[in-house]
């Protein structure tokens, strides 16, 4: 183990860069509400989406901390192939298994509810329903 600090080193032109992206991604979302609204054809309401998001995209490219964030996005798609998926008959198995206690659970919970609601009402109290 190694005992040695991280130090994150951004620049002001980098913050500026990601802030600039931010920026375009709302305007790309502003754009595509606005041109909706104006009745323009959905093509060109997703275009301008679509233009603010690429651009956001191009921009944080640009910066370290961009850079940083898509080759973390990319690790996390690697690692998620690496995940052994069950098979559909162990998860419907698994399924069964969940609905099953949750049905015993709910009898029990209901019969728990009845005893003491006999014991309390009837024997204690003397209320008959």
């Amino acid at each position: 183990m190694s005992n040695q600090s991280v130090q994150t080193v951004s620049t002001s032109n980098d913050k500026f860069k990601v802030a600039l992206a931010v920026v375009a991604v709302i305007a790309g979302v502003v754009g595509f509400f606005y041109l909706t609204g104006q009745n323009k054809p959905a093509l060109v309401a997703a275009g301008a989406l679509l233009a603010g998001l690429v651009f956001a995209v191009l921009l944080l490219w640009t910066s370290a901390t961009g850079r940083d964030f898509l080759s973390f996005a990319k690790e996390s798609v690697r690692e998620t192939k690496k995940v052994v998926w069950p098979t559909r008959r162990e998860a419907t198995q698994i399924t069964g298994i969940v609905f099953a206690f949750v049905v015993v659970t709910a009898i029990f919970l209901w019969g728990t509810d009845k005893v003491l609601e006999f014991l309390l009402y009837d024997l204690v109290l003397g209320w008959k329903n």
